[in-house]
């Protein structure tokens, strides 16, 4: 461990390790301590904007689209045409930054590569910076990686872009502190990468892009754009070289995705649909509204439910119209080499699911694993053919109303004590290996991330807390769902035998507990299991 010198005002409270020196420069330090004192207070007030229309909807309100706004949708604008590198973006991969999913992704055959800080990533202090380090080693054509078995693997010659996906607004990053207050994770990911990389990616003839989560209004874009135009503005950078593609992944991002675009739209690069954190955000969001929000099973929900039909043709025809990318959702199957049938199963429904997406207008979509990037890429460019991209299919045709994006009631599927049992099982491995380290985990042939452990112990809080009944006719109690819980762990524990972590599952059981059986809702998980980490 070694000391370094910050910045008036900044101090670094986590160990410094290797080459930490190379991303955390008084230039990066510098940058974050400026956007902190200007921003922050914007980002706490939207934060309890958040809580304030929490409550509202506790109380009955429903959403809508914006009257204040109306000027906005109807206008006549459109976002900044494609930046270098993201002109064809038919095939994406997803996955967290250590040194051999930098090498896979960026060889994978993908067009391009989120850099996952957030959900598929656990933000231990390591991660964060040696990521970043592994950012700056890929951009350098330095990085590469040998397995404890000796397979090395290296850069190949066409590499998909980077495009980095940093915490959501509402986490801190508790080893920077600024004038004693914890740094944002959203300003920390974002300066470290554009310090330690827009250079080397301009050199490269692309730039710093950026994949934003968890937003839930305009005005979140809105301090988004001005962190970009300011930390343009301060770097030497032109207007508009900062680029993001927006996850609409909250309910009342849904609502107001025209206006996120406008808010960004020098530096927009598209929208995403994010489905699985959509699910959690509709869970959470009315929670407490009875039949009318509850879900099936969550293996249950699919694409073809009304309620997400909806979402993701109002996605299409809302990107087209202004010109800016549509992204389709993750295809989380992990394919296995032990059983063929399996994959063949799973492998005919990620081909459907982007022939669907493909159909729509999408102009590309998410993989989790490198083996599906050829599925993703055939289906795609059997739809697109020469042409990067679908941005002339407006999609005219499409209307979408607040109804229809609130018809949760209409999705087919029950609930049922296999439902919850899965649940809560993939809940405790998921979160004994964020604990651990590990935020993309393959659980029964799925990988799962932040958001579907999300979408696990939300929907069981909101079962317990709606006195649902399943199909079976067992009552949801706070009883069933701890002998659920021990079921799991013993099961858990037989499959692992030795191997079994005795105190990485009581802290997973515990934190379990915690959010999906509290009376009072965490609005997100990884809050009270960062506090848990060193």
């Amino acid at each position: 461990m070694t000391t370094m010198a910050t910045p008036d005002g900044v101090e670094v409270t986590g160990p410094i390790g290797d080459r930490y020196d190379e991303v955390l420069t008084a230039e990066a330090l510098g940058l974050l301590a400026d956007l902190h004192r200007r921003f922050d207070a914007r980002r706490r007030e939207l934060l309890a904007a958040r809580a304030d229309q929490q409550r509202r909807l506790h109380a009955g309100e429903l959403l809508d689209f914006a009257a204040d706004t109306a000027d906005v949708r109807t206008g006549e604008w459109t976002v900044a045409p494609p930046a270098p590198g993201l002109v064809d973006r038919r095939v994406e991969i997803t996955g967290p930054t250590d040194r051999k999913m930098t090498v896979n992704a960026l060889n994978s055959g993908a067009k391009v590569w989120l850099a996952d800080f957030e959900d598929a990533n656990t933000p231990l202090w390591p991660n964060m910076v040696e990521g970043q380090l592994n950012l700056r080693d890929a951009l350098d054509r330095t990085i590469d990686f040998t397995s404890p078995e000796g397979k090395r693997y290296e850069l190949g010659d066409d590499l998909a872009t980077i495009v980095v996906r940093p915490r959501g607004w509402h986490l801190p990053e508790k080893h920077v502190l600024v004038d004693g207050e914890r740094v944002s994770g959203s300003l920390f990911d974002f300066t470290l990468y554009l310090v330690g990389c827009a250079r080397r990616q301009l050199d490269h003839g692309r730039g710093p892009y950026y994949y934003l989560p968890k937003m839930e209004s305009h005005l979140e874009a809105r301090l988004w754009n001005d962190v970009f135009s300011h930390a343009e503005d301060a770097l030497g950078f032109p207007r508009g070289t900062v680029r993001a593609t927006v996850l609409i992944e909250t309910i009342p991002a849904a609502f107001r995705m025209e206006e996120i675009l406008y808010e960004l739209r020098e530096h927009s690069a598209g929208l995403n649909a994010g489905r699985w954190d959509y699910l959690f955000s509709i869970i959470k969001k009315f929670r407490s509204r009875g039949a009318d929000f509850l879900l099936p099973d969550r293996n249950a929900v699919t694409m073809t439910a009304p309620f997400m039909r909806a979402y993701t043709e109002l996605l299409v025809r809302t990107c087209h119209k202004r010109g800016a990318h549509a992204i389709g959702g993750m295809a989380a199957f992990i394919p296995s080499r032990r059983d063929p049938e399996v994959n063949a199963t799973a492998l005919a429904k990620v081909r459907a699911d982007k022939e669907r997406e493909a159909g729509d207008g999408f102009d590309g979509s998410w993989v989790a694993h490198p083996d599906l990037v050829p599925v993703c890429r055939e289906v795609f460019d059997g739809v697109l053919g020469d042409r990067p991209n679908q941005l002339a299919r407006t999609r005219d045709e499409v209307t979408v109303t607040g109804a229809q994006l609130l018809d949760v009631a209409a999705t087919p599927g029950a609930k049922t004590l296999d439902g919850l049992r899965n649940a809560v099982s993939v809940a405790l491995r998921y979160l004994a290996a964020w604990l651990g380290g590990s935020g993309a985990v393959a659980i029964f042939n799925l990988m799962e991330d932040a958001a579907t452990a999300e979408i696990s112990r939300s929907q069981i809080w909101q079962w317990l807390h709606n006195d649902v009944t399943l199909d079976g006719g067992e009552k949801v109690t706070r009883e069933l769902v701890e002998r659920v819980v021990e079921e799991a762990l013993a099961e858990i524990r037989a499959e692992a035998g030795p191997r079994y972590d005795e105190p990485g599952y009581a802290a997973a059981r515990d934190l379990f507990v915690e959010v999906a059986l509290a009376d009072d809702f965490v609005d997100f998980l990884t809050l009270p299991a960062y506090e848990r980490m060193p």
